[in-house]
């Protein structure tokens, strides 16, 4: 307690700190492969993938993070063992955060696409051990997160694999596949507006003033879909098309079409991940900043101060601006070769596994979702169009993720404890 109370500016400005250079690494590594299908397609260029990020993942985060806070007693650890000791719980988390992001960052040095999510759990799994005891974990919630490496790659690859295959039967397998690709790609359209608004609408509109029961919802979700697939059909409808760039590149005008969807996805994939992890960095930091603000005292939850959701936003961007390419490069060329409509296939279940997901409480990660779908994309074509070396270095990467976040987080804890001490 002592801690706090003669250090409690100094730990919510070096928390501060740290929680941007979490930011950073989730926008070099998670934001990165969830943009990296759109830019390994070319449908968008890293200058435009970082505007989507930036636009969308700011509001997948204040529409539908959960109202903008974040919950500590229902995390990973049992806060209430803490509760005679809350310096530890501050140290810890801005030793997590620390830890979480320069592994993070590690990671995107070497194109490693791996979970921010599991991240920072494996480092606050790690300070709970040494500070209080394994008794402070709460170990159920961590065995669902292993389950999960498992789990969401599976649901993932299984919606993008039935997704593909129905685009190569409604689509490419047939006599005329431009025609056809005119005529299905605005049902493709309204199934991603879908997902993006019923998750909208499910987690967030009651956060700005807007409440609704779930078949008002429904109804509404169904409307803008209908909309936005509508004005998807009069843009394809719009555009001119050269018979001439299918003897350079077979379905080279298909793949055109599904080029404006793989902008529509992109902008799901964002929003889906701005909802899902960005709490991944602004978590641990409301935590520290609301326990020094009680003088000590553990809430329930921890309300998110105006200044911290903007940080975690500003670091996510330069994070995918100055690192981001390497991750974007292993997901969008390095384990399948991918064309707009591929990397469509992988985008919208990607969204949607996030969605369903983050419904029903399953631990996720949105890099292992991704790659699952991208795997599941690969399988649609067979076994041999898989890099089977790069998926080997991927796994490897995040089964070692979880003990190198607590190795770095216990050895950061002891120090901090050194420094403060």
């Amino acid at each position: 307690m002592d801690i706090i109370a003669n250090y409690g500016t100094t730990l919510v400005l070096v928390a501060a700190l740290f929680g941007f250079l979490m930011a950073w690494g989730i926008g070099a590594n998670d934001v990165a492969n969830a943009m990296g299908t759109s830019v390994g397609t070319k449908s968008l260029t890293i200058r435009q993938a970082i505007i989507i990020a930036m636009i969308f993942e700011f509001a997948g985060a204040y529409l539908a993070g959960g109202e903008v806070t974040a919950t500590i007693r229902n995390g990973i650890i049992d806060s209430n063992a803490f509760a005679d000791t809350p310096d530890l719980l501050v140290l810890g988390m801005i030793a997590s955060l620390l830890a979480a992001g320069a592994w993070l960052i590690l990671a995107s040095y070497f194109g490693w696409p791996v979970s921010t999510t599991h991240s920072i759990i494996g480092a606050i799994v790690g300070f709970a051990v040494v500070s209080i005891g394994p008794e402070a974990v709460q170990w159920s919630k961590f065995g669902g997160i292993v389950g999960s490496w498992i789990i969401t790659p599976a649901i993932s690859g299984v919606i993008a694999y039935f997704m593909f295959i129905s685009v190569q039967k409604l689509i490419f397998n047939t006599d005329d596949p431009l025609n056809n690709a005119k005529r299905y790609v605005p049902f493709y359209m309204f199934l991603t507006a879908l997902v993006i608004c019923l998750v909208t609408i499910k987690k967030g509109l009651t956060h700005v003033g807007l409440h609704l029961t779930d078949g008002e919802g429904i109804l509404l979700s169904i409307a803008i879909s209908i909309a936005v697939a509508f004005a998807g059909w009069l843009y394809i409808r719009g555009q001119q098309y050269n018979p001439q760039d299918d003897s350079k590149m077979h379905f080279a005008n298909v793949e055109k079409v599904f080029g404006i969807l793989m902008i529509i996805t992109a902008c799901a994939m964002a929003f889906a991940h701005g909802s899902n992890d960005v709490a991944n960095a602004i978590g641990p930091l409301s935590a520290v900043a609301s326990i020094v603000a009680a003088g000590g005292e553990i809430g329930g939850s921890s309300h998110i101060a105006w200044w911290i959701l903007p940080l975690g936003g500003i670091g996510i961007v330069i994070g995918l601006a100055t690192m981001g390419e390497k991750v974007m490069a292993t997901v969008g060329t390095g384990i399948t070769h991918l064309t707009p409509s591929r990397g469509f296939a992988a985008q919208l279940a990607t969204a949607a596994t996030v969605v369903i997901a983050s419904g029903t409480g399953l631990p996720i990660s949105t890099t292992q979702t991704l790659v699952g779908a991208v795997m599941g994309v690969g399988l649609a074509r067979g076994i041999a169009a898989l890099n089977l070396g790069v998926l080997r270095n991927i796994v490897v990467s995040w089964v070692i993720t979880l003990p190198a976040g607590a190795i770095l987080a216990i050895a950061i804890f002891y120090v901090l404890q050194t420094c403060f001490s």
